[in-house]
């Protein structure tokens, strides 16, 4: 049976997932500078593809609309919901908050980056960086991920593996996605990639603190009762 108590982040990860996060907020912030006020790919998104043409045709064109639905509000309440019913099912509580919190943590920093960085695509009020559905796919990737790796088993650094290749494959998909339907430059979703994995080991920490201040609450107020 799981434990309702263990923890979203396992302690075996803050070691390996501390100094990528911190590497992934870096890399937010310089290309935040960069591309700050900007209205015109740069000189990366020129070499990866041309941004402001659509560059895939059908078949394929289909697979980066569906994986934009996805990431659109009616696809994305319908993959956490199914995950936090996963979640629920396999006792994991705790997993179900992260997987809510990490990716509205997750939208809503892209969401506000977006406005202090204020770089556009397609004409002034588009707002481009970084990719928020970039970084909901990376956030609620890496969630799941870490609960597979809280499971026992796992060493730190296959478990830290699975949630970096998770956020990576989810990323990937996703911003290829964003970049050939020409939604975003290929550095905005590489700034929402880098945004999830910032943040969402970050979440996953403050879930559990708030989780286990709770349960010593309860606790403490259980003794007092029964004194």
């Amino acid at each position: 049976m799981a434990d309702r108590s263990a923890p979203v982040l396992p302690p075996s990860l803050c070691v390996p997932l501390g100094p990528v996060a911190a590497l992934a907020a870096l890399v937010v912030v310089v290309l935040g500078v960069l591309y700050a006020g900007h209205g015109e790919p740069g000189t990366v998104d020129r070499w990866v593809v041309r941004p402001t043409a659509d560059s895939v045709r059908p078949p394929w064109r289909y697979v980066a609309l569906s994986l934009d639905f996805l990431g659109e509000p009616v696809g994305a309440v319908m993959l956490v919901g199914a995950a936090v019913i996963g979640c629920l099912l396999l006792r994991r509580p705790r997993g179900a908050v992260l997987v809510v919190a990490g990716a509205a943590v997750a939208v809503g920093t892209a969401t506000l980056l977006k406005h202090v960085v204020g770089r556009t695509i397609h004409g002034p009020g588009n707002l481009s960086y970084p990719s928020g559905h970039t970084a909901f796919a990376t956030a609620l990737a890496c969630a799941v991920a870490l609960l597979a790796a809280g499971r026992p088993g796992p060493g730190r650094a296959a478990g830290a593996s699975l949630v970096l290749v998770s956020a990576l494959v989810a990323g990937a998909a996703m911003g290829w996605a964003e970049v050939a339907l020409s939604a975003h430059y290929p550095t905005d979703a590489l700034g929402g990639w880098c945004a999830a994995l910032a943040v969402t080991p970050a979440t996953a920490w403050l879930v559990d603190r708030t989780a286990d201040r709770l349960a010593g609450r309860t606790a403490g107020a259980g003794r007092r009762e029964g004194d």
